[in-house]
């Protein structure tokens, strides 16, 4: 009875209506005025003031209906949670990722989740640009740098470590540093997140001669194999042409800023199966991925 009492009194107030809220119960709009009625004479207070054309909360009634929305929304997630028990993952999947991520890991990745799964289909757009998986109907949005939006849950996947890297044909025309002072005046390919006049480097102040600037981490990397300059590259973009010997890691004890990726997606409360099941296998798949450096993946977040 209480519980049915407090379904009735949450769906009047999100209504603002007796007449509409009857008709989402398929109940009568005078039984559900009744049991408004009893439930406030039970309860010894009253909840609503009621006027020929509005319905508003009562100081009490206000704090009553945040409990009870808060009783029906657990209660809509444990049987939710009951249910997707018995069901495997189905449904489209919106994904977006930044392009170098996308292109060497993601796209492996949910190829792999999607051939285990044949009920998931996927969107997925490679981008720069930060997402707001709210604005932009997103499920996942992988990203560098956790979320100015604290109301969106971000769950850190791995560090990625960046190095010095030049070509070996840069390296017999303009020299090799082998300190960091040594860098000073050399030729910088820059990403925004660098200085314009300072190399990335952590407790140091030495200058650079700054002649590429770009937004795209592959693009930097390229120019580095043409003999550009000196780049700061992840290891994962940069690792197979070291092996190969097309960049040489200069100064490897240099200290040098590290990226952090996330998965930001909206809210853990109702979440559907695709993204919960797609997120741990993306996550799983993170130490067999040998360019990748996972760094403690876990949820960070300010509200739930």
């Amino acid at each position: 009875m209480g519980l049915d009492d407090a379904l009735i009194f949450t769906r009047v107030v999100e209504c603002h209506s007796f007449t509409q809220a009857a008709q989402s119960l398929g109940m009568q709009k005078s039984t559900v005025s009744r049991r408004i009625a009893l439930l406030e004479e039970r309860l010894g207070v009253r909840l609503l003031n009621r006027t020929t054309r509005k319905l508003r909360l009562t100081e009490v009634g206000q704090a009553y209906y945040e409990r009870c929305r808060q009783i029906m929304l657990d209660f809509a997630e444990a049987e939710q949670a009951v249910m997707q028990l018995q069901q495997a993952p189905s449904g489209l999947l919106r994904i977006t990722a930044p392009i170098e991520f996308g292109q060497l890991f993601l796209g492996r990745v949910l190829g792999e989740f999607m051939r285990q799964y044949p009920q998931i289909s996927a969107e997925v757009e490679l981008t720069s640009r930060d997402v707001d998986p709210l604005e932009e109907g997103v499920d996942i949005a992988i990203q560098v740098g956790q979320p100015r939006d604290s109301t969106l849950i971000a769950r850190k996947l791995f560090e990625s470590r960046r190095r010095l890297c030049a070509s070996p044909a840069y390296l017999a025309q303009h020299g090799t540093p082998r300190t960091v002072q040594e860098l000073a005046g050399h030729r910088a390919l820059h990403l925004p997140v660098d200085s314009p006049r300072h190399w990335p480097l952590l407790g140091e102040n030495i200058a650079c001669q700054r002649v590429l600037a770009c937004n795209n981490i592959t693009l930097a990397r390229e120019a580095a194999l043409a003999g550009a300059g000196i780049a700061a590259l992840p290891v994962m973009i940069s690792e197979a042409a070291v092996q190969d010997g097309e960049l040489i890691e200069l100064l490897p004890e240099a200290r040098l800023p590290t990226g952090e990726l996330y998965a930001v997606y909206p809210s853990r409360r109702f979440q559907a199966m695709k993204v919960k099941a797609f997120l741990d296998f993306l996550i799983a798949s993170l130490p067999q991925a040998g360019l990748l450096e996972p760094a403690g993946a876990g949820l960070l977040t300010s509200r739930l």
